[in-house]
């Protein structure tokens, strides 16, 4: 099976084509970056399949992050694998940022419960626990740091996610410490490919996976206009 992987979720843009037969990943790119996603993310995808010397079409799937994370990068990735998808007449699959980071870690085979955090501003972090074999035991929520710390009740964790470091700064000395802290600015795009290659696409649809409303708000129109539309 070859997979196109796209990530443009959090602070990186990052492409790659996996073929599950060998086990590898046939080409990869990623750029650190904030902003300019939707400039930098269609060249790399077209460096990365001219790299991997593919068609479109012989890919089997589209596989996106599709949150939480930044609400114009999860367009920008969210609409590229639609749009890859429906002209290749390819299936788009969902991942959530969060299961992206866990698998990593769970992949490692270890025991120890598995924190993915995502930094959510004004001390808030996206988070979902994931046992050490990668079964939920806390299902993806938006809350307080410390609500968030305070959830963990399975034993020293694994943090991982580009909040990882505001959980382990913030963990009370009088439970047991976290095992290790992974602070990645984004998934291993290696690891959305693979999620890709397991997932049903009939349940895992390349749409948004918010947590919470965005922080931008409209702006209340000018006193003229409420005027004008005043019969």
């Amino acid at each position: 099976m070859l997979i196109l992987a796209i990530d443009t979720a959090l602070d990186a843009c990052a492409a790659a084509v996996l073929d599950t037969e060998t086990a590898e990943l046939v080409a990869q790119e990623q750029l650190l970056m904030k902003r300019g996603h939707a400039e930098a993310l269609m060249p790399m995808i077209a460096r990365v399949m001219q790299s991997a010397d593919l068609a479109f079409t012989s890919l089997d799937r589209i596989a996106v992050t599709v949150g939480p994370g930044s609400f114009t990068g999860l367009r920008v990735g969210i609409s590229a694998a639609r749009g890859l998808a429906l002209a290749a007449e390819r299936p788009a699959i969902g991942l959530t940022t969060l299961s992206a980071y866990a698998a990593a870690i769970v992949g490692q085979s270890k025991s120890a419960p598995v924190i993915s955090a995502i930094d959510a501003r004004h001390d808030h972090v996206y988070f979902q626990i994931v046992a050490g074999d990668g079964s939920q035991l806390v299902r993806p929520s938006v809350a307080p740091v410390d609500e968030a710390i305070a959830a963990s009740q399975f034993g020293a964790p694994h943090l991982v996610g580009n909040a990882a470091n505001i959980l382990a700064e913030r963990w009370p000395n009088d439970v047991p410490q976290p095992v290790a802290v992974d602070a990645q600015p984004a998934p291993d795009i290696g690891w959305v490919a693979w999620l890709g290659a397991a997932a049903d696409p009939a349940t895992n649809p390349a749409r948004p996976f918010y947590l919470k409303a965005p922080d931008a708000k409209p702006a209340a129109p000018p006193p003229f206009a409420a005027q004008a539309a005043t019969p």
